[in-house]
């Protein structure tokens, strides 16, 4: 990028194959240049040159050439900038001056066919021409990042209080624990005192006592160990049991969402950029469409007298033009007016027409990027389903290897406790059968207290959980509430940023339209509303720019008017106020050392010359397009091109 130094030195434009153009080389001096002549001189063929250079892709190719190239000499750099004709449109490839042309697009590029022009004369919403300049991104994406977190945290406080509810009966099986394990121990401890009364009376066979009590000690060891092998397969079939239901219900799920196939999300990606086409090649179709409506009414009006003497030379008046009877300037013979002026209202539907297709092309896009993004998310939820499938396959996988280990030890532990049997019943003799009784039922006893103390430690673990969590929840309620906020203030700063720039473009609005000093346009002001609107198949609040027209009667009462009622001329006057005053509002000429008009036909020479006055203090290089009666009433000694 140049220095505002540089760029107040001479530039040098050369250009090759763009509009009507084959070659030329023109030299543009700082401040106001004025490009001279009539129409079809190739002055907005040049204009697109300079645009080109810059930066932008709204150009065209010469329509017998597959190439082009446009070079901005400028402060002793050079960019350079190469077209080439494809199958698909036009590709661009060099080194412009401008990274990005959007704003320069929007602001500073001022041709008839310029974005904010149009989207006045054709009625769109407004909001998106002004505020894409403006970065809302980042402010975006930090909105769904807190959407997200909060999100989660309504998920999360909401699994504490589900957990809650559970702390009724957690307490209550803990009490019901406690009582049975105090239950227990006393049972074990009158069983233990029983042991002890019959081994009184055996004492003579205390040697075999005690190799009984050996076994019987192993005995009980090896029940404990094949009863905890037994709870685990348990725990694990129920777990097996669950993971296969969970299984089966994201199968479902996933047997229900529709394939995305992506040839189709290319499919549609191929019909956006083909109607994003069909818009830019109708635009170019109303624009010309417009320009010859413009010609002929001024033919039929008398103000073109130069094409009409220029065709004629047998004595007849300009004030010929007026009769019923005129010579047609395309052909040379005499035609009754009313034809031409039917074929002129022909010509007019047809580009109202073309705009009517142009809003049709513009919902069908919409409805297009809506599928998109609805294929997107079912993808998206595919793919998520999917993993959490590979998951619990996984999960079962190791699972039932555990189910198979424990089956395997069980086996072996039951095989074990048998022989043990065996070997205890060989000890036995009748002497012995109440002390083995006995010691069998405090076995028992003591298995059960075992078990009863790991259930209750399983219980207090979980009312510790939860109640932790509780600990949590304040906690999680603040975040929360913090986060709640800040998507407040982030959406406030998003309203904030529209109503500012809405503010700032009534301000230049009134400033623009005060240096033409129109008698019956007073004021022209944009409203900030919202409103319910469908996007594809689905409805949401969108915010809608509306521009209103305060106009004056001869008697000087004032009122309220819309766009739509205005005359063509007005709207194409208003759409040009708009723009120029966007090239103000974003400060345009800070990053854009050109400033191009064209198109100013429907405003009368006084004030074009007062509009060129009035922005040549902002552009270093204001590149104006102009009639000859509309260019000699521009004063001051300025550069002035007469042709290309």
């Amino acid at each position: 990028m140049v220095t505002t130094e540089q760029t107040r030195a001479e530039a040098t434009v050369s250009v090759r194959n763009i509009g009507g153009i084959d070659e030329a080389i023109v030299d543009l001096e700082p401040g106001v240049n004025i490009l001279a002549g009539r129409n079809a001189t190739n002055r907005t063929s040049f204009l697109q040159a300079i645009m080109a250079a810059l930066g932008s892709k709204d150009v065209t190719l010469k329509g017998d050439a597959d190439e082009a190239e446009a070079t901005l000499t400028i402060g002793g750099s050079t960019y350079r900038r190469q077209l080439h004709r494809r199958n698909d449109g036009v590709a661009f490839e060099g080194d412009p001056y401008l990274e990005d042309p959007e704003l320069a697009d929007l602001f500073a590029f001022l041709l008839d066919s310029n974005e904010a022009r149009q989207a006045v004369t054709t009625e769109q919403n407004l909001r998106d021409v002004i505020m894409r300049p403006v970065d809302l991104e980042e402010i975006k994406a930090e909105i769904s990042q807190l959407e997200s977190e909060k999100n989660d945290i309504d998920e999360e406080i909401e699994a504490i209080e589900a957990r809650k509810q559970t702390l009724p009966e957690l307490e209550s099986e803990k009490a019901r624990l406690e009582d049975e394990i105090e239950e227990t121990r006393e049972a074990l401890t009158a069983k233990e005192a029983e042991i002890d009364a019959a081994d009184a009376d055996v004492q003579t066979q205390r040697a075999e006592q005690q190799e009984l009590e050996a076994k019987l000690d192993e005995l009980r060891e090896a029940r404990n160990t094949l009863e905890d092998i037994r709870y685990d397969l348990d725990t694990e079939r129920e777990s097996v049991e669950s993971l296969k239901q969970d299984r089966a219900t994201l199968e479902e799920e996933l047997a229900a969402l529709p394939e995305t196939p992506d040839d189709e999300i290319d499919r549609l990606d191929a019909d956006i950029s083909q109607l994003r086409e069909q818009r830019r090649r109708l635009d170019s179709e109303i624009n010309s469409l417009q320009s010859t409506v413009r010609f002929n009414e001024e033919m039929l009006d008398g103000e073109r007298t130069d094409v009409y003497e220029a065709m004629t030379d047998d004595g007849h008046t300009t004030d010929d033009l007026l009769t019923d009877d005129v010579v047609c300037w395309t052909c040379g013979s005499t035609v009754p007016r009313e034809q031409i002026e039917a074929t002129l209202e022909e010509l007019r539907d047809l580009r109202q027409d073309k705009l009517e297709t142009k809003r049709e092309l513009a919902d069908e896009l919409d409805d297009l990027k809506a599928e998109k993004e609805r294929l997107e998310g079912q993808r998206t939820q595919r793919s998520e389903y999917e993993r959490q499938l590979s998951e619990i396959e996984d999960e079962l996988a190791q699972r039932e290897d555990r189910i198979e280990a424990l089956q395997e030890r069980r086996t072996e532990m039951e095989t074990e406790v048998k022989e043990l049997q065996v070997a205890v019943e060989d000890r036995e003799s009748e002497q012995f059968d109440e002390i083995l009784e006995l010691h069998q039922e405090a076995n028992e006893l003591e298995y059960k207290l075992g078990r009863l103390e790991t259930d209750l430690e399983d219980v207090e673990d979980d009312i510790e959980a939860i109640e932790s969590r509780i600990d949590e929840q304040s906690e999680l309620e603040a975040e929360r509430e913090r986060i709640t906020d800040e998507l407040t203030d982030l959406r406030t700063r998003v309203d904030t940023l529209e109503e500012d720039a809405v503010e700032a473009f009534n301000d230049h609005m009134e400033e623009v339209l005060g240096a033409l000093d129109y008698d019956n346009l007073d004021r022209i002001w944009i409203e900030r509303v919202t409103r319910e609107v469908r996007e594809g198949r689905r409805k949401a609040i969108k915010t809608f720019f509306e521009l209103h027209v305060v106009r004056s009667t001869p008697s000087g009462t004032t009122y309220e008017d819309t766009v739509d009622h205005l005359s063509e001329s007005e709207r194409e006057v208003t759409g040009l106020v708009f723009a120029l005053a966007g090239y103000l509002v974003h400060e345009v000429y800070e990053t854009v050392p050109f400033m191009l008009l064209d198109s100013l036909e429907t405003i009368d020479s006084a004030r074009i010359a007062d509009l060129v006055e009035y922005f040549s203090e902002f552009a270093d290089y204001l590149v104006v397009a102009l009639l000859e009666e509309d260019a000699n009433a521009v004063e001051g000694d300025h550069a002035r091109i007469e042709s290309i």
